[in-house]
């Protein structure tokens, strides 16, 4: 088994609408020529249509090379089809993971959307109306199966993959009124015990790009608006030292799940 660095492209906050072929197609062309996996951080389409994840799996099959892993975001969810969302990825060989786990290339992904709730001291808790209740319930939710998946992985390296910020520093640049829309703390528990070696997020169009949690972990705000400063609508970040299975391109129209992808 060859070993050498991974080379991980992310990306977030696409917002593909009814008529956005074409947009990220020279993008994702270079990410192919350039990375050995892309992730795809939430907010997919704009209003949660599968006409709209259409029009990005047309940009996916005809541009991408390399495995891709996605979340769901805040915005697919717009018109309660998360499902049929995810079959349209699930037909391009995307695997959306929803509080799963996979492995590719001897690293660990763990991957949920998340949910917001504050950080801190200043966190929500469940006090009060049932409605206030029920918000903590699904922050808690998202925190409680991130930890169920990375508790799956036996790899070395893991990475997680979410929608919403785990931490409260790559938010700044957004109004602080909307911190608690954005991520929760509740994430960065499972995230610093199962010591994680880096994390991925979108959401923060505003944000700055990368921060760290309590223990020091890498936090990457990899959404395409905060990143377009940079010049590229994506991040690439690479990994060093790991067990590389084989990654060569091998996708025609559909990407195979076969080889060095194991789902757990």
């Amino acid at each position: 088994m060859a070993e050498r660095p991974l080379r991980i492209a992310a990306t977030a906050d696409l917002h593909y609408g009814k008529h956005s072929r074409g947009t990220l197609h020279d993008a994702f062309a270079e990410i192919s020529r350039s990375a050995d996996i892309l992730l795809l951080c939430g907010d997919l389409t704009d209003y949660g249509l599968p006409e709209e994840a259409e029009e990005l799996v047309a940009d996916i099959r005809a541009a991408v090379r390399i495995p891709v892993l996605a979340v769901m975001g805040n915005h697919d969810f717009e018109s309660s089809q998360p499902e049929n969302i995810s079959k349209v990825l699930d037909g391009a060989g995307v695997n959306v993971l929803n509080g799963e786990a996979i492995e590719i290339g001897g690293v660990g992904f763990a991957g949920i959307a998340g949910f917001g709730g504050g950080f801190g001291r200043r966190m929500l808790n469940a006090w009060g109306e049932p409605l206030i209740k029920q918000f903590v319930q699904e922050s808690i939710s998202h925190a409680v199966r991130l930890e169920q998946a990375l508790g799956k992985l036996q790899t070395e390296k893991r990475i997680v993959v979410l929608h919403y910020s785990p931490i409260r520093a790559t938010l700044e640049g957004e109004d602080p009124e909307i911190y608690a829309f954005l991520g929760s703390s509740r994430l960065e528990e499972p995230i610093n015990r199962f010591k994680v070696t880096a994390v991925f997020h979108g959401h923060a169009h505003n944000g700055i790009l990368d921060g760290r949690t309590s223990t020091g972990i890498p936090v990457y705000n990899v959404s395409a608006p905060a990143l377009r400063k940079t010049g590229k609508p994506y991040l690439l970040s690479v990994l060093k030292t790991v067990a590389v299975l084989s990654l060569t391109p091998r996708f025609s129209e559909v990407p195979p799940k076969s080889g060095g992808w194991k789902p757990l």
